[in-house]
């Protein structure tokens, strides 16, 4: 697969649906990483945006817990434990870094992957009772939870455009 100067994915233009959603959401994660390279613990820890307390570390967490939620408990049906202390994955730890951060992301990615090879999108997981309650339905569609994602990473890499831009001025992909 071709990639962008910054390493990102470029997604297969022709792909088939399976494919086309999966390589959509990699860019979408790659585009995350490329707003936390070259920064320093400190940086990433910067609320740089007025009246909010969001961090590129704290979104680098939070899309761990995502990951983790999508993929392992909704899809998989598996009974994992949150990631981080706070559900959510916003809260900071003063002894993380955000490479351990990226780190963890990481592998609830790669985790992910393997949960997603060879299914096909119209497999269903089942939703939490308070997720139910928020979509109508108990079951979601691996499509479903591909598209949420998708539109989960392209939503919070917004966010991170802005936090990068009051860090360091950087603008861009």
């Amino acid at each position: 697969m071709p990639t962008l100067p910054d390493g990102r994915p470029v997604p297969d233009p022709t792909a088939g649906e399976p494919a086309m959603l999966a390589d959509w959401l990699d860019f979408h994660r790659g585009t995350l990483a490329v707003k936390c390279s070259g920064l320093d613990d400190a940086q990433t820890r910067i609320a740089s945006v007025p009246s909010s307390s969001l961090t590129l570390l704290g979104l680098v967490q939070h899309l761990a817990e995502v990951e983790r939620n999508w993929f392992q408990r909704v899809l998989a049906g598996w009974d994992v434990p949150p990631v981080y202390e706070d559900s959510a994955g916003f809260a900071l730890d003063p002894e993380r870094t955000c490479d351990q951060a990226l780190a963890v992301w990481r592998r609830e990615v790669a985790v992910s992957r393997e949960l997603c090879a060879g299914r096909s999108p119209d497999e269903v997981g089942r939703l939490s009772e308070r997720e139910a309650a928020v979509t109508g339905s108990a079951e979601v569609s691996l499509r479903w939870i591909l598209v949420h994602l998708i539109e989960e990473y392209a939503r919070h890499n917004g966010h991170a455009d802005l936090l990068r831009e009051g860090i360091d001025g950087a603008t861009g992909p």
